[in-house]
């Protein structure tokens, strides 16, 4: 099949499979998959103009509400903490079409910052947890109690709600997990998450692949927590950003700005059921499984874009 935006012809069948196949695995660290469907698409699939971001922002819009649901049933979405990153985001998204279609349009270029955002988090993550390593006994443990106690509230064994706010204000928000008490800074949230929607906003991933693993590593929250707050905050944001890059197309015309809408929707049909399994199984594998798989992912991809960049 067609598609006439991207400029590519590939079966009708292969952009739903491959989004059902990463979504599954990485909607479980609160990441749509987006972040790894760009890749695919401009190395595999040959589609390199800049509304291949736009693209990646409607698979986000089509695909993330399902695994959202999901979190949301089994009482994990912390809604202070959706909402401070959805009002950092949004303004930082915008700036970040700008950027992408006025001084990153060529692939090399782009490929090159991409390589530089996932290096640096992917890095990051595999050394805090090499750090841990030798001193992790009470997490661990704190870990497997919270994985026993999610599985009894899903299957009806205790009637606590896993998450409970404490306090929200200008300053400070607070909350509890199954007995396990964070804090966090309103303003240092929300100033990463104005950070994180700029470089979302040219990545095309609406942020949720940068923001989780920020969040798990600089300031202390569970995995489980992170996850439908990044997903939430990444849908809100993508719909910016595609509506964004819509608005702005006819002052590119020499450019392909606008999305790519039938390719979006079909990887977004994929996503949906691989975010929605992907969520659901979650709570049986431990975080820290799950942050190594989703540092793996990040050191992989950005190794093969400098090698493609400098190749």
């Amino acid at each position: 099949m067609y598609f006439s935006t991207a400029g590519i012809e590939v079966a009708i069948w292969v952009p739903p499979l491959v989004a059902f196949i990463i979504s599954f695995f990485t909607s479980m660290g609160g990441i749509s998959g987006a972040f790894l469907l760009l890749p695919f698409q401009m190395s595999v699939l040959g589609y390199t103009h800049p509304s291949v971001s736009a693209t990646n922002q409607l698979f986000n819009i089509v695909a993330i509400p399902s695994g959202v649901y999901r979190y949301w049933q089994e009482g994990r979405m912390v809604w202070p903490l959706t909402w401070i990153v959805v009002a950092g985001t949004l303004p930082g998204v915008f700036i970040g079409a700008i950027v992408r279609v006025a001084w990153l349009p060529n692939p090399g270029l782009f490929k090159l910052f991409a390589a530089g955002v996932l290096l640096y988090i992917g890095i990051k993550m595999m050394r805090d947890m090499l750090n841990q390593s030798g001193r992790n006994n009470g997490k661990g443990n704190s870990e497997k109690r919270l994985q026993t106690l999610m599985k009894a509230w899903r299957s009806g064994g205790t009637t606590a709600r896993p998450s409970t706010v404490t306090h929200f204000n200008i300053q400070r928000l607070g909350f509890t997990f199954y007995g396990e008490s964070y804090d966090v800074s309103f303003p240092g949230i929300f100033f990463l998450s104005f950070i994180v929607g700029i470089v979302g906003g040219i990545y095309g991933i609406g942020g949720g692949a940068i923001i989780a693993p920020f969040f798990v590593t600089f300031f202390g929250l569970p995995v489980y927590i992170v996850a439908g707050a990044a997903l939430m905050g990444t849908f809100v944001t993508s719909i910016a950003g595609v509506a964004f890059y819509q608005a702005i197309a006819p002052f590119y015309a020499h450019l392909s700005v606008a999305p790519d809408w039938l390719l979006g929707i079909l990887f977004g049909i994929g996503g949906m059921a691989g975010m929605y399994l992907g969520a659901r199984c979650q709570k049986f594998i431990p975080s820290r499984a799950i942050k190594w798989m989703l540092t793996g992912i990040m050191i992989l991809t950005a190794a093969k874009y400098v090698l493609e960049f400098f190749g």
